[in-house]
């Protein structure tokens, strides 16, 4: 099978609307596997391969890590696209020189434990965002929510007027796989998503109608790279790390740095499985082994207690 620009743009095409209607993917893994076969038919098409076998694929995921940047976790990620590729194009009739992409083999997974900051970088963070604007109060409203919630970026996009129960403190939001969940949030972010519905939102939208709940200047739904990119800015100036999922796991590392249980705070975060919530008691155990060397520098063996 040749791939060219031409057969790219209709499997591409075909391959989206099978990832959405028979492997039922969350729309976020579709795009993300969409780019990431798009960047290997492009490279296909460069390289001039009719058909990629093993060694192809090799070629290409060390042209995706070694030039492209990508660490062990993407790699994983590129693979688990790929192999899902190769089963549409075998449910398509391709079988030829397929069933090799099950031998490729997922890179060990390294433990990195998620970055999250203190409560006074969030506070720094968020004393940044410039309140006398209209995007400013909208921007303090989201990630004050994001920040109390714990929510994705994704589950603050795709809400709506309706799913904010501002009498109860609560919102609902869709996280991974659609799954419908309540979150609660608290004092600060109640103020300012009050400030930003009770004025700033309508003299955005003027006299336009949109049921988002967050939307941009041209009373559309705020995007994710708009959310991301103005939350970039936030935390240059404030001396932090650009990841705004750092404001998730910092909700749920005080969680249960407070005393809430795991159980609760999996349920909060819309985890469907208790293990990945786990990564978060590593991370408060880390803060105290912190704490406990700066205020006892001279405690020998920390070598020891480490391992």
């Amino acid at each position: 099978m040749l791939f060219n620009a031409v057969n790219n743009l209709s499997l591409l095409d075909g391959y989206y609307s099978w990832l959405l209607a028979l492997e039922r993917r969350a729309p976020l893994t579709v795009d993300t596997y969409r780019i990431e076969i798009r960047k290997y038919l492009e490279w296909l098409d460069k390289e001039e391969i009719p058909m990629g076998k093993l060694s192809d694929l090799s070629r290409y995921l060390s042209f995706r890590q070694n030039v492209d940047g990508l660490d062990s976790r993407s790699i994983a990620k590129a693979i688990s696209a790929l192999r899902s590729f190769y089963r549409f194009l075998e449910s398509e009739g391709y079988k030829e020189n397929t069933a090799f992409v099950k031998m490729l083999e997922r890179p060990r997974p390294y433990d990195r434990l998620p970055e999250v900051h203190n409560r006074d970088d969030v506070d720094r963070l968020l004393s940044k965002i410039p309140i006398d604007t209209l995007p400013g109060i909208r921007n303090r409203a989201l990630y004050e929510l994001i920040y109390s919630s714990g929510l994705r970026i994704s589950e603050a996009v795709n809400m709506d007027l309706d799913d904010l129960f501002l009498d109860k403190n609560l919102a609902r939001v869709r996280g991974k796989g659609d799954k419908e969940r309540l979150v609660i949030y608290g004092s600060e972010a109640h103020f300012w998503l009050k400030s930003y519905l009770k004025d700033a939102r309508q003299k955005i939208l003027g006299h336009r109608f949109v049921n988002a709940l967050f939307i941009n200047r041209y009373g559309k739904r705020l995007s994710r790279k708009g959310i991301w990119k103005n939350y970039k800015k936030l935390a240059i100036e404030a001396s932090l790390g650009t990841k705004l999922h750092t404001l998730r796991h910092t909700f749920a590392t005080e969680l249960l740095a407070g005393g809430a249980d795991l159980r609760s705070v999996q349920e909060l975060l819309g985890h469907s499985d208790i293990a990945t919530t786990q990564i978060y008691t590593h991370i408060d155990q880390s803060h105290l082994r912190d704490s406990h060397k700066k205020y006892l520098p001279n405690l020998k063996n920390w070598s020891s207690i480490d391992d």
